[in-house]
Formats: C-alpha cells, sequence, structure tokens
C-alpha cells in the first residue's frame, strides 16, 4: 500500500508507474483505493464509476476499469457534505460531521479488495490523502484502518517539492501508533528538482529518526501533466501553448475537468483557468463551462463573478460557448430540481443561452458511449455521469448523436452548444474538426498514444529511481 504525508504529494501518478512497470515485467498488476474524494469519476463498462485515477491505474495494469477497483467514491457536493458511490453506485450523502461512519462501508471495502486479488499477483493499493490523519482514525478505511484490516504492508511517500518533507516523514512516525509505524517498512522522497544528492543527509536523518529504510528519491517527472490529474486542487492554466485561447471558469464543485487533457496538449491552443474574481479574457475564442457537482450552486457563483456578463458580452463580439454536462444544463433557460437533489426544492433561470430547460431527477446516467459528432460526422468516444434531462427547441439541433440517439442542443445561431457527453476531445478527428471551427490550426497530437507513451515513460522513470526489486520483496511477491 502506498501512503502519503499528505494529499497531493503524488500517490496516484506513482502508482500508475509502478502499475506500467510491474506489467511490463510480466506481473500482473491491479490497482485498489479503498476510498477517494473527487469529483473527476470514470465511467466502468458496467454502468459504474470510479475515480479517475483509478482508472488510469487500471490502463496502466492493462485492464479495463472495474468499480471494485475503488468501492468508496466521495463526491464532494458543499463544503459540509459528499454523495457517496458505492461499488460503483450512487448511494446517498455522507456529512462530515458523520466522517466516523465510513466504518459501515467496510466489509464492502474488503469484499472489493478480495475480487480484485483474485485474478493479480500483486494488488498495489493507494492511501487516502496523509497517513498521519489520527484524528480522524476512528472508522478509518482509507490509510492505516484498510492496512490493518487487509494485513497490508505500507511504503509512505512524501512530497519534496513542497518543502517541509523530512518533518513530513518524521512526524507521522511521531504521530502513529508503534503498531501502525512498523506496519510502514520503507518510503519514497517524491517530486524532486536538482541534484538527489544534495539530499543524501535528509535521507540519514529520516532514516535515523523513522528506522525506515529509503527506496528512491524520484526526479520530478515532467511528463506527469499529460496524464489525467485525480482533482480539480492541481487544476491551473497550462504553459502558454498557442495562440488560440479557450477560457474555463473555474467553478468550487467542477467535476470531470479530464476534460481539459487533451485541449491543454494541442500545440497551437491556450487553455486559461479563470479563477474566481477575474474577468473571463476577451480574447478567449471558445469560452467552455465545464462539469460541476452541484450545477444550481455552480450557477449562482458564475453569476456572482460576473462571468454570466462576460459570456454575454464575448458571443456579441462572435465568440464561441460550449456547455458540457452541468454546463450544458447551465446553458439552458431554466434548471429545476423538484426532489431537493441539490438543495431546496425549486426552479432557477438558467443562462438562457439555449432553448432547453433540465429537470434534476433521481436517476443517475453512468455509461461509456460511442457516437459521432453531427456536423463533421467525425466519430467520438466519451462517457456520461449525470443526472437529469434536458429538452426543448434547441434539441432539435443536438451536438452528438450516441447508440443512434441524439443528444445535447445547439443554438440557432450555432455559436452556443452543449451536451452530456464528457471526453470528447480525447477523440483526435473530433477535436480537430471541431477546433478548424475556431480557427485552430491542424495538429498531429494522438491524444490516446501520448497518454500510453507517457505510461511507459513514467513506468522507465521510476525504473530508473526506484528499488522495485525491494518492492517486490516488501509484498511478499515469490514470482
Amino acid at each position: 500500500m502506498i501512503q502519503g504525508t499528505g494529499s497531493h504529494v503524488g500517490k496516484s501518478v506513482v502508482v500508475a508507474g509502478l502499475c506500467r512497470a510491474l506489467r511490463n515485467r510480466g506481473i500482473k498488476v491491479a490497482p485498489f483505493k479503498p476510498q477517494n474524494m473527487s469529483n473527476n469519476a470514470a465511467a466502468t463498462a458496467d454502468g459504474g464509476e470510479i475515480g479517475r485515477a483509478q482508472a488510469l491505474q487500471a490502463r496502466a495494469a492493462g485492464l479495463a476499469p472495474s468499480v471494485h477497483m475503488n468501492p468508496v467514491l466521495l463526491k464532494p457536493e458543499t463544503d459540509r457534505g459528499c454523495q457517496v458511490i458505492l461499488q460503483g453506485r450512487r448511494a446517498g450523502r455522507l456529512e462530515s460531521g458523520r466522517y466516523a461512519e465510513r466504518a459501515r462501508y467496510a466489509p464492502l471495502v474488503a469484499e472489493s479488495f478480495a475480487i480484485m486479488g483474485r485474478s493479480a499477483d500483486i494488488v498495489l493499493v493507494e492511501g487516502a490523502g496523509s497517513a498521519a490523519e489520527v484524528n480522524l482514525r476512528g472508522g478509518d478505511i482509507a490509510n492505516m484502518g484498510f492496512a490493518e484490516a487487509a494485513d497490508v504492508p505500507v511504503i509512505l511517500c512524501g512530497d519534496i517539492d513542497r518543502g517541509g518533507v523530512i518533518a513530513s516523514l518524521v512526524g507521522t512516525h511521531a504521530v502513529l501508533p508503534p503498531a501502525e509505524s512498523a506496519r510502514i517498512k520503507a518510503f519514497l522522497i517524491n517530486k524532486f528538482r536538482g541534484d538527489p544528492a544534495l539530499f543524501s543527509n535528509g535521507i540519514n536523518v529520516i532514516e535515523k529518526r523513522t528506522g525506515w529504510p529509503p527506496l528512491g528519491v524520484i526526479p520530478w517527472f515532467v511528463g506527469a501533466r499529460h496524464l489525467p490529474a485525480e482533482d480539480a486542487v492541481g487544476l491551473e492554466s497550462g504553459e502558454q501553448g498557442g495562440p488560440l485561447v479557450i477560457a474555463v471558469p473555474e467553478l468550487p464543485r467542477i467535476a470531470n475537468f479530464d476534460d481539459l487533457d487533451p485541449l491543454r496538449l494541442e500545440p497551437g491552443i491556450t487553455v486559461v483557468i479563470v479563477p474566481p474574481g477575474r474577468p473571463i479574457p476577451a480574447e478567449a475564442r471558445l469560452i467552455l463551462i465545464p462539469g460541476s457537482k452541484s450545477t444550481i450552486a455552480d450557477l449562482a457563483f458564475l453569476r456572482a463573478q460576473g462571468w454570466d456578463i462576460d459570456i454575454a458580452a464575448h458571443l456579441r463580439r462572435g465568440g464561441r460557448v460550449l456547455g458540457l454536462c452541468g454546463g450544458y444544463q447551465m446553458l439552458g433557460r431554466t434548471i429545476a430540481d423538484p426532489a431537493g437533489i441539490e438543495g431546496p426544492a425549486g426552479t432557477v433561470p438558467g443562462l438562457g443561452l439555449l432553448a432547453v430547460d433540465t429537470e434534476l431527477t433521481g436517476d443517475k446516467t453512468t455509461i461509456a458511449v460511442r457516437g459521432r459528432h453531427l456536423a463533421s460526422g467525425e466519430p467520438i468516444a466519451g462517457y456520461e455521469i449525470h443526472l437529469g434531462r434536458t429538452d426543448g427547441p434547441d434539441c432539435a439541433r443536438p451536438l452528438v448523436e450516441v447508440g443512434g440517439q441524439p443528444d445535447g442542443a445547439t443554438s440557432a445561431d450555432g455559436h452556443v452548444c452543449g451536451t452530456y457527453v464528457h471526453g470528447l476531445f480525447a477523440s483526435d478527428m473530433f477535436r480537430r474538426a471541431f477546433l478548424a471551427t475556431l480557427g485552430a490550426a491542424a495538429s498531429n497530437l494522438a491524444y490516446e498514444a501520448e497518454v500510453e507513451a507517457t505510461l511507459d515513460a513514467l513506468a522507465a522513470h521510476l525504473e530508473k529511481h526506484v528499488d522495485i526489486d525491494r518492492i517486490l520483496t516488501i509484498a511478499g511477491y515469490r514470482g
């Protein structure tokens, strides 16, 4: 089990790289994360959903995503509550004040872990947040609670790039009970910039203070930006890629923002993530309103930033607007929530840029899809994860066709469109056709091939800098 000294230390990427490295060695490996908290989800073939990071790890391992790779997915809806996904299916809410109640999910976690282990030589388990969250130890299923229940050894990963890695590792040792500290068999230093020899004394201090041996110092892996990110904490404007600007308002409950990943890698495109309090840049050619876990609340936030005014001005200048999933719902005339799924029951006005109306319903659509973009005829592949139905006159001009059925809507002038399909831009031919309508020059980016090449490069990176043979010994592998 790979645990971390905190969130965003690189656990997900390390596990993905190890999955690919072990697969390349001919070892049958499977990823597993008992509990994830993220609004960036992936659809599985059986109609469930898991964290996007586990879907990437499955790909690295050469496996199809399974709901058992991430049996508990918590999707934040407010600052104090999450939607709970159990083994891929929506199962109510969990309020922050009742966090210890996670313990009731332990039997499902154990069941999924056993299922993943049946066909694997090694299961690589990813922890969540920090191993040292002793204040949340009651009912823990994410870190040491799981490690003890499943009796798995732990490797602790620290992030040197953020600073304080010695204190983070030594401090984790200090606050853990002796039995849990003893379960940690080694440590890793991640995201190192510069000459690792300069940190040799730091390695010695950590080993002396904790008794844990080092497994390696992992230099900063530049290619990580080519892989889907796990959550919105790392969401920021990419490097200046080209003259065509796509602006994305940063919504508080932004969801499935991996939609942006292929666009970030396009050489002629600059994706600008617009933070709260900033106007949408006037030079944007396209405003992309992303998915949202709380559509009505995020729509109110969008208006509070004045972004609705910016969008209207953008359209007057001849710009284009695309809404994906929750962003599509926001573009319509109304959003009705008669059952109070997202909050108080009622109906709120949308942005009124598409002649459609949405009703939020209790039935959740979670499915992988294939189809075509109707304007260009190019094939698409993606997924849908949403609550609600959208209908209205502009649906007579759908954006795409999925399984022979229309999806989405387009305004009469063609400048505003939306769809429930996520992942569209990973389809190379569609992406090129769509960007061409914005005036972008054609590129030869093959997105899926780029992800595969990056996973191979990551595996080689870890083979060079990490003692993987020692990891196999810690895991008890005798292949």
